[in-house]
């Protein structure tokens, strides 16, 4: 009954581990073997027959006496065994101890195997192994017909081959040798055993070769010749076949191959990598109980000394062993999901023994095995860690010290004992405090981006609730919690390999929510109760951090600097300020443009208001006072340190106004026109051709000049006068605006107020200096555009013109009272009297511009002195207008240079001529004794100076004048 029932299993699987593969198998896959595949279809099962053949083998080189089979009827107990077989095969297990290897591994005696066996008792009572050779049998699930033909074989090749070693005999050739056809229950059996048994000799010697094969090798390519056919049609594999002696000589010459070229007493068949660790795993794998895959036999001890016999066939070492047994317990705990902590335990603890062992070689194929296990339990140890979060809680947390500990060694290992780049840096490198700190800080952004995708829900559903609290608010108390949690459950854990295990993952907690409120930050254009909420919390949430940080770097050499560096602070306050000074610059950049579009647009119409002043700055102002009202209303506590910024930019969107209103209007110089050449008067009739040539042309001019004086579009003087009393107006609402704003910083609640208040006088400063600037200027040009040309007609091209008495002042003055009544009537109260007094300077410039420069039209004898002086009375009296004009002492100022210069014109020319003289030796010094320079002009008009009296003498129409300007500078007649 038991033969059929391991027959129909195949292999010799029990249900419960077929359905352990089964539910399993997706874990188990999700790892290929990292010792790497055989590669020619030899199954788990055939390489665990091999194992069992090996193991057995083995066993029995072993032992002192030569093995003797008998085979056994059913009625005895157990279904085959050795009489004479090694002791070690028949140790009794009732004696057997408790387990060394298990102590070692730090694992606990089991007593799940025994509650197992207790189940079963009815099942296993008949088959239950009483030494380890049968134990063996059953853990590898070797059926009692394939154990009896596997010793019968055994048997059979030590009696033909006495005195020789296990190492020196190739068992699959032999064996091969030993069995016919009829030796198996049907043909198909023997065909697959035959199979097997020339797959493995290929593997051993052609596929993986304990030596590198040389490529023109002729046994190899007979050995695969051989396999091909074989794999067609049976090979007879009698004594005296030839096709088996063939097979003999291509094994023998490949198996007996050493380094130095000479024959090996050892054949080398199961000891060429991955192959012999391939089979050495199915035999390790024996170790767990075939009735509970999670549970190590307690015969462990006595299986692993057998077990170790075979190194000589497997060319294993202490080393391979310890890796390997490193990988099965891992593999096992996968493939029996997770549910055995105590194994990965005893991986973590062979890896110590790996990690020691390591250090020791440079062996490849080692290392090559190493570096492909390790990688493979790293990779699934950093898969948990990465998101440690995730996968560990409170009733897990011993687990997660074990995983660690385990991704930790495996990393070392990788980097310090095989990596050559480690070798290089090795004294920058620590591994473990490097992968721990990946660790944290990547479980930390994904538990930081799961809070988020919950905040993000939670945002969606109040929408439409009022005075829910801000998303971001919500998550720094959830990211607080968190760090909370972090620092009492992980931290005491992640410290053993990382010192500062808190801090680090308080900073990235802190960075995590830092860029959310950068984002956020950057989202808003303004300040809002959620703004400050936020930014609030956020404060909150900085200090928990900053908090647990300190505490954690209490002990450490730079008592935590490296940590709170890391945590650049969130700044609610510069945050805030950073946001009022964007606010400020939109307001601002939105008064720059409106004031550039408006003063296109403006017409300074001085019928626009009652006022008589530009729309467009009612407007500029009422925006500047709405600005700084709305700045006052912002929801912060540091409106003194911001203002200045506010303040300044206002300033200087005023000045533009300021200079733009002012733009185009001219100055001075502007208007004045350029001074005639210097000549003297003809000693003829007084203006000989002049009167019939020149009068025509001086009618037309003044024609065309008649009804300018209110054109010239928005520069005609109603239109500079609005632009003055614009001016005018920005500078009074700037005092009051100032008033305004140091009443608002007494209300602030602001350590800053005082330093700010005294300071306010100098905020429009720019604004200021341009209103009064711009006044200035403009009144003068102003003053110089109505003289120079919106009169220039009456009083440039017309006054004094040809015969005095007939071209006198009296059209000037009428024209000139008209333009007056306009400023009176247009022009501020506060800045009246400055325009007029500048149209008055204007006018006493151009007085002398006619007697001194007016160009060869004009000639004045002596007698014409008291119409001149008799019209420049008339001119002084239209600004004092009976009283009601400028004061007295303002026209006697501004008109004494001219009295002074209209004296000359009632001096003789004699006396002309010799003040000149006088004037010019006080100027030039001697040099002007032999001949008088040409005073040059300077336009500062004055009876002292030499240029003066000499453009008298030009414009003196008599012979004596015309004679000395002729003999002294040969001035010109005319032009």
């Amino acid at each position: 009954m038991a033969n059929n029932i391991f027959r129909e299993r195949g292999v010799g699987e029990s249900k419960r581990h077929t359905a352990m593969i089964m539910v399993d198998g997706a874990a188990a896959m999700e790892f290929p073997n990292p010792f790497g595949e055989v590669g020619n279809s030899l199954s788990d099962s055939d390489l665990r027959e091999t194992a069992y053949v090996i193991f057995v083998g083995a066993g029995r080189s072993s032992g002192g006496k030569p093995l003797t089979y008998i085979s056994q009827s059913e009625k005895t107990e157990r279904a085959s065994s050795f009489s004479g077989a090694p002791p070690s095969l028949q140790r009794s297990l009732t004696s057997t101890a408790a387990s060394k290897v298990k102590k070692a591994l730090g694992l606990n005696s089991s007593s799940k195997r025994g509650a197992a066996k207790e189940s079963s008792a009815a099942q296993a009572k008949s088959k239950k192994p009483v030494t380890v050779g049968e134990l063996m049998r059953l853990q590898m699930r070797v059926s009692e017909q394939t154990d009896s033909r596997i010793r019968r074989g055994l048997l059979r090749i030590a009696a033909g081959q006495l005195g020789r070693r296990i190492e020196s005999i190739v068992l699959p050739l032999e064996l091969l040798q030993q069995f016919k056809s009829s030796d198996f229950p049907k043909q198909p059996e023997y065909e697959a055993w035959q199979k097997r048994n020339l797959k493995v000799l290929e593997a051993g010697l052609v596929l993986h070769p304990y030596l590198p094969l040389d490529k023109t090798d002729t046994a190899s390519q007979r050995l695969r010749q051989i396999i091909r056919g074989a794999l067609e049609k049976p090979i007879e594999t009698g004594k005296n076949s030839e096709s088996m002696q063939v097979l003999r000589n291509a094994v023998m010459s490949l198996a007996c191959r050493s380094f130095d070229g000479h024959a090996s007493e050892t054949c080398h068949w199961a000891d060429g990598s991955p192959l012999n660790l391939r089979i050495y795993q199915m035999l390790l794998e024996a170790c767990f109980d075939i009735n509970d895959e999670t549970s190590i036999i307690e015969e462990v001890d006595d299986v692993l000394e057998l077990i170790k016999k075979t190194w000589v066939i497997l060319g294993m070492n202490q080393m391979l062993h310890n890796l390997c047994f490193a990988w099965v317990l891992f593999h096992r705990y996968i493939a029996t999901s997770q549910v055995e902590n105590d194994l990965l335990f005893a991986v973590n603890n062979l890896l110590m023994e790996v990690e020691k062992d390591a250090k020791a070689t440079k062996d490849p194929v080692y290392l090559k095995a190493l570096s492909s296990t390790l990688s493979s339990i790293l990779g699934w140890a950093e898969k948990r860690l990465l998101t440690y979060h995730d996968t560990f809680c409170n009733g897990d947390i011993d687990l997660m010290q074990i995983v660690v500990s385990l991704g930790v060694t495996a990393a070392k290992i990788l980097v310090e004992d095989i990596s050559h780049e480690y070798r290089r840096k090795r004294k920058e490198v620590d591994v473990a405090r490097d992968r721990v700190d990946t660790y944290i800080r990547s479980s930390l952004r994904a538990a930081f981006a799961q809070r988020m995708e919950k905040v993000d829900s939670m945002r969606q559903l109040s929408k439409n609730r009022k005075n829910s609290l801000p998303v971001l608010s919500i998550l720094a108390q959830d990211i607080s919690e968190l760090a909370f949690n972090e620092k009492g459950m992980f931290s005491p854990i992640l410290k053993k390999w990382h010192p500062h295990a808190a801090g680090v993952a308080v900073a990235t907690l802190h960075a995590c929510y830092g860029n959310e409120l950068k984002q956020f930050v950057s989202s808003i254009s303004e300040l809002t109760p959620d703004a400050l909420q936020v930014l609030k919390s956020a404060d909150k949430l900085e200090k928990d951090l900053v908090l647990i940080a300190v505490a954690d770097s209490v002990e450490s050499e730079d008592g935590g600097k490296s940590i709170i560096q890391a945590m650049p602070p969130y700044e609610a306050e510069a945050v805030v300020a950073k946001l009022v000074k964007s606010w400020i610059r939109t307001r601002l950049d939105i008064l720059k443009e409106w004031v550039d579009r408006n003063l296109q647009q403006e017409v300074w119409n001085p019928q626009a208001n009652k006022e008589r002043f530009a729309p467009s700055a009612v407007e500029v102002l009422r925006i500047i006072d709405e600005t700084v009202e709305a700045f006052f209303l912002l929801p912060i506590q540091i409106h003194p340190v911001l203002l200045p910024d506010l303040l300044t930019g206002l300033d200087r969107c005023l000045q533009q106004y300021i200079s733009k209103a002012k733009s185009g209007c001219g100055t001075r110089s502007t208007f004045i026109p350029t001074l005639p050449a210097l000549t003297r008067c003809s000693t003829g009739s007084k203006f000989g051709a002049f009167k019939k040539k020149e009068k025509p042309h001086i009618a037309q001019r003044r024609k065309a000049q008649v009804g300018t004086t209110n054109g010239d579009g928005s520069f005609a003087i109603p239109q500079l006068c609005v632009r003055i009393n614009t001016l005018q107006h920005i500078r009074k609402e700037l005092q009051v605006l100032e008033k305004r704003i140091v009443t608002h910083l007494r209300n602030c609640e602001s350590t800053h107020v005082e330093d700010n208040a005294d300071g306010l006088g100098k905020r429009f400063e720019l604004s200021a200096a341009a209103c009064l600037e711009g006044i200035q200027q403009l009144c003068e040009a102003t003053a110089y555009k109505v003289i120079f040309r919106d009169l220039s007609h009456v009083f440039w091209d017309g006054l004094y013109v040809g015969e005095v008495s007939s071209s006198r002042i009296e059209p000037l003055l009428q024209e000139l009272e008209q333009i007056l009544e306009i400023v009176s009537t247009t022009v501020h109260d506060r800045v009246r009297t400055r325009v007029i007094t500048d149209i008055m300077r204007a006018s006493f410039d151009g007085f002398l511009l006619v007697l001194l420069a007016g160009g060869p039209s004009r000639a004045f004898t002596l007698q014409d002195s008291e119409i001149i002086e008799e019209d420049f009375k008339f001119l002084m009296e239209l600004f004092w207008a009976n009283g009601d004009g400028l004061p007295t002492e303002l026209i006697d100022k501004h008109s004494t240079i001219v009295k002074s210069i209209l004296l000359l014109f009632r001096s003789d020319t004699e006396s002309l001529i010799g003040r000149f003289r006088s004037v010019s030796l006080e100027t030039y010094g001697s040099s002007a004794k032999s001949r008088l320079p040409l005073p040059p002009t300077s336009g500062q008009w004055n009876p002292t100076e030499p240029n003066t009296v000499l453009r008298v003498l030009c414009y003196r129409h008599d012979d004596m004048a015309a004679k000395f300007l002729k003999k002294n500078y040969n001035l010109p007649k005319k032009l």
